[in-house]
């Protein structure tokens, strides 16, 4: 049996793959009024209160458990799980709102030997995967670029508490930093900048960096969060430079042209399902051919100082 812990829109998506995977799930949530949204819109009826609340009524151990709850919660409600025995968990990014969070988790997991993952799901679109493969055929990527502009004029009334607000690089700009360097190899020697500030972001509003990644790839970054921009990440190889923007689809230029087309791709599961949530699914519960997209807990962590000097390149920690 496996947990689903939420009964939000992100909860509507994982059941959505869950039922379609046919897998024996139980849907967990807090509220009446999104169980009843929840209900509505899936069929599936929630167990509604708390997680401690059910915990405290079951004797039942789930197998394993989607994460799947409001972002302030998502690290408290991981610990809840695993400190009732729940060993393989699948948390909705970014797990935790700080280094610290993220910090206790990595550390709970290795103490009671818990297989943690953060559900990066763009390592699973359709393009990723294909991406992947050309780079792999042309020998490895040689440079890459990537930008993680953000609509501030839209995130300013969004709603969210402060706290989320203020942490919103490792909330949502993450997104396009991961993939970036988990095909271009995170950086080993890189200067970063920032500038501005904004309301509900303080630290700064205009980024920028360079530098060399692992793989001895050269890399550049931009994202001006007070202009005009979009997400977006472009891929150099000795033969090809491939374009993700926007970041669902993918597309490519030949050595030798200035014609840029679109990758003949099969993205029937990234359009019936929310985009990459169907494969990223499949492999946390099958460890089959994509099993290395995954993003553990510790490899989490690890990437939290790249996130830092980003954000803040001076010496002291944001996240």
């Amino acid at each position: 049996m496996i947990w689903l812990i939420g009964a939000g829109q992100m909860a509507i998506d994982y059941t959505n793959v869950l039922l379609a995977q046919k897998r024996k799930f139980l849907v967990i949530g807090r509220g009446e009024n999104s169980a009843k949204v929840f209900q509505e819109k899936t069929g599936i009826s929630v167990k509604t209160g708390s997680l401690s609340k059910w915990i405290s009524q079951t004797s039942e151990k789930p197998t394993s458990a989607i994460v799947a709850v409001n972002i302030n919660s998502l690290a408290e409600t991981t610990s809840q799980l695993m400190n009732y025995g729940v060993k393989k968990i699948l948390i909705e990014k970014p797990g935790g709102i700080n280094k610290k969070e993220i910090s206790d988790l990595k550390e709970q997991s290795i103490e009671l030997n818990g297989e943690i993952y953060i559900a990066y799901n763009r390592r699973f679109y359709a393009s990723t995967l294909a991406a992947q493969e050309i780079i792999k055929n042309d020998g490895g990527v040689t440079s890459f670029n990537f930008e993680f502009t953000e609509w501030s004029h839209l995130i300013e009334n969004i709603g969210y508490p402060n706290e989320v607000m203020q942490q919103w690089f490792l909330v949502n700009s993450s997104h396009v930093v991961n993939l970036a360097f988990f095909l271009g190899g995170q950086p080993k020697n890189w200067s970063t900048y920032t500038l501005g500030s904004l309301p509900w972001h303080s630290i700064a509003s205009n980024f920028s960096g360079a530098g060399v990644s692992k793989y001895g790839a050269l890399f550049s970054y931009q994202a001006n969060w007070e202009a005009p921009g979009r997400w977006g990440v472009e891929i150099l190889t000795c033969k090809h430079r491939l374009f993700f923007r926007p970041m669902e689809e993918l597309q490519i230029q030949e050595k030798g042209t200035t014609k840029v087309n679109p990758v003949e791709i099969d993205y029937s599961l990234d359009t019936e399902y929310k985009p990459g949530l169907y494969l990223q699914t499949e492999c946390f519960f099958d460890f089959g051919k994509h099993k290395n997209n995954l993003c553990s807990i510790a490899e989490h962590y690890n990437t939290m100082g790249i996130y830092n000097k980003i954000v803040n390149p001076s010496t002291k920690n944001v996240y």
